[in-house]
C-alpha cells in the first residue's frame, strides 16, 4: 500500500508536504509580512522557495533537521513569470513539481502568467495542485479557475488571498475563487492527507496559528 501524503497549510503560501517521516516546507513568510499570520517557526528537512520576497522567501523561519533517510523526493523547478510582462514588473516565480511515492503536488508560488505548453505538460496528471486566487500579484479568480480547469489536478488548494482575518490588502478574498467551483470541500483544520482514494475536490484549508 501507498504511503499517504499530508499537505499542511501554514497560511498566504506556505505549505509542509510529508511522507514516510520526510517534510519540505515551501515559501516561509518573513514575521509581520502578512498582516494577521503569526510568526512562522517550522522544521523541516528541506525548504524551496519560489522567488526572494519577504512574504515568500524566508528561510530562517524554517530550522533545518538532519534527514532521518534517504528522500522520497524528487523536486522538479519550473521557470515562470510573478507577471504577465515577462517579469519586468515583478520579476520571475519558481513551481516547484514535487513527487514521492505515486502522487505529484504543483506549488505555483506567485505566477503571473498564463502557462506555455511545455509547463502545461510538466504540470499534467497532479494530485494536488497549490495555487494562488487573490490577483493583484498573482493571477486572479478566474484565471486561477481556469488553470485549475485546464490541468484538471485531483485536488486544488487556493493560497495567497485574503480573508477577515489575515491576508494582504490588495488581493482578493476566498470566495471570489470558490464561487466559480463546483467542487468545494471546507476543510475544519489546516491539513489534507492524500490517499489513492482521495476524491477531485477544491479543498478549502483553514490559517491555524
Amino acid at each position: 500500500m501507498a504511503s499517504p501524503l499530508a499537505i499542511t497549510w501554514h497560511g498566504h503560501a506556505c505549505f509542509s508536504l510529508e511522507m514516510d517521516g520526510w517534510r519540505i516546507v515551501l515559501d516561509p513568510y518573513a514575521d509581520g509580512s502578512v498582516p494577521g499570520l503569526q510568526p512562522l517557526r517550522l522544521t523541516a528537512h528541506a525548504v524551496y522557495t519560489s522567488h526572494s520576497h519577504g512574504d515568500h522567501g524566508y528561510t530562517q523561519a524554517v530550522e533545518l533537521q538532519s534527514a532521518p533517510g534517504p528522500s522520497p523526493w524528487r523536486v522538479t523547478p519550473i521557470p515562470s513569470f510573478h507577471d504577465d510582462a515577462q517579469g519586468s514588473k515583478r520579476g520571475p516565480n519558481t513551481i516547484h513539481l514535487l513527487e514521492a511515492g505515486e502522487f505529484r503536488v504543483a506549488h505555483m508560488g506567485d505566477i503571473g502568467c498564463a502557462l506555455t505548453p511545455e509547463q502545461q505538460q510538466a504540470l499534467s496528471h497532479l494530485d494536488a495542485l497549490l495555487l494562488p486566487v487573490g490577483g493583484f500579484y498573482t493571477i486572479g479568480p478566474a484565471e486561477a479557475s481556469a488553470m485549475a480547469d485546464s490541468l484538471s489536478p485531483r485536488v486544488v488548494i487556493p493560497m495567497h488571498y485574503r480573508t477577515d482575518d489575515h491576508g494582504l490588502a490588495p488581493i482578493g478574498r476566498l470566495e471570489d475563487f470558490l464561487a466559480l467551483r463546483k467542487d468545494v470541500t471546507v476543510y475544519s483544520g489546516n491539513s489534507i492527507t492524500l490517499t489513492a482514494d482521495t476524491p477531485v475536490q477544491t479543498a478549502v484549508l483553514q490559517y491555524v496559528p
